[in-house]
């Protein structure tokens, strides 16, 4: 079965387990090297960071994490519609909404056709796929346009904080840090934290075998 077309709802056993159980620690990031004179204007880019501003709102039930998610992606572009409205044109059911290929529909519906989806096929994302997603994110935020992900599984945020989705979520990327190496997560489902950073490959491994509108 292509994995983007998997049913995606945040299950019962995520929403309740979400920041709820303890992992180990992340693993200290290496120190980089001090930058000489000629990578200065390099590392001034790299070390940008671009947040953009959204009206954050949890998702209310286990279901409606694509149309929460959504919402938030819409808010930053001027568009005021209720997660009841967006989970009407996204199709959502108890089942969860069916893959980002009807994020990115509706994104361009209401936005003006910018939006493309984009697969990690890998059960872990390669190399050359973390990248795929650094340049998508700084190209969207830049252009003021957040992400939408459909994410699986468990991870640990920069914070410690870790976050289980098993059974599949969506969330939102509405910006990053140190030229993408971070990437400011809105998710609907952790309202007690509300938005939160992750560092790239785990923000890619998190949608590997899924995808994300961007």
């Amino acid at each position: 079965m292509n994995p983007i077309v998997q049913k995606s709802g945040l299950s019962v056993v995520g929403l309740l387990v979400a920041g709820g159980c303890a992992l180990g620690p992340a693993v200290a990031a290496q120190a980089a090297p001090a930058p000489s004179a000629s990578t200065s204007s390099n590392q001034t880019q790299r070390s940008a960071e671009r947040v953009l501003g959204i009206d954050y709102q949890a998702q209310p039930n286990f279901y409606y994490c694509g149309p929460a998610a959504t919402r938030i992606a819409l808010s930053a572009q001027g568009k005021a519609l209720s997660q009841d409205e967006v989970a009407k044109l996204l199709g959502t059911t108890e089942a969860g909404t069916a893959s980002a290929l009807d994020t990115t529909r509706v994104l361009n519906e209401l936005t003006g056709g910018k939006y493309r989806t984009t697969e990690i096929r890998d059960s872990v994302a390669r190399p050359d796929q973390v990248e795929q997603l650094r340049r998508d994110v700084l190209a969207a935020v830049d252009a003021g346009r957040p992400v939408v992900a459909n994410i699986k599984g468990t991870t640990v945020d920069t914070d410690g904080n870790p976050h289980s989705y098993e059974g599949g979520h969506y969330l939102t990327l509405v910006g990053y840090r140190d030229g993408g190496d971070s990437i400011r997560v809105a998710d609907p489902a952790d309202p007690t934290l509300g938005e939160y950073w992750m560092s790239l490959p785990k923000v890619a491994n998190w949608i590997a075998e899924r995808g994300y509108s961007s």
